[in-house]
């Protein structure tokens, strides 16, 4: 990790967001706002959602996994060069694997639930803070 890297993520932190999270597709677009995101393309309509929120859904298929939800803060958006690299290759070599979803202004990462304080860890490692919601 080069230094310009390292230091916008020290000066970056992560958030574990309450509820467990699936995936899951869906027939049709759902209604309501209770949903984390809802991606359509041309191929198929995808939901994350909380699991209790699976009854609101027009369901085909859900993951079969449960997953933590870690939004990371990142000081830069944008302008990180390396920084999803930099917090898949660290995960992918404490042999976890994760989940990416990128809004306009944060990384969200997904981990399956039993792999969260595992996960927690290794962000840590990286040498972001961890936020408490």
């Amino acid at each position: 990790m080069n230094d310009e890297l390292k230091k916008i993520i020290e000066q970056s932190s992560f958030e574990v967001q309450k509820g467990m999270y699936v995936y899951a597709k869906v027939k049709s677009i759902p209604e309501g706002k209770n949903h984390f995101m809802v991606s359509q393309d041309s191929d198929e309509i995808t939901v994350v959602t909380r699991e209790e929120n699976l009854k609101d859904l027009d369901l085909i298929e859900r993951n079969k996994d449960n997953y933590s939800l870690i939004a990371l803060n990142v000081s830069v958006p944008f302008y990180a060069v390396g920084f999803l690299a930099t917090v898949s290759g660290a995960i992918a070599k404490a042999e976890m694997n994760i989940l990416i979803i990128s809004t306009y202004s944060k990384d969200y990462i997904m981990v399956r639930k039993d792999k969260l304080e595992q996960a927690k860890q290794v962000l840590l490692s990286l040498g972001f803070k961890e936020a408490r919601i």
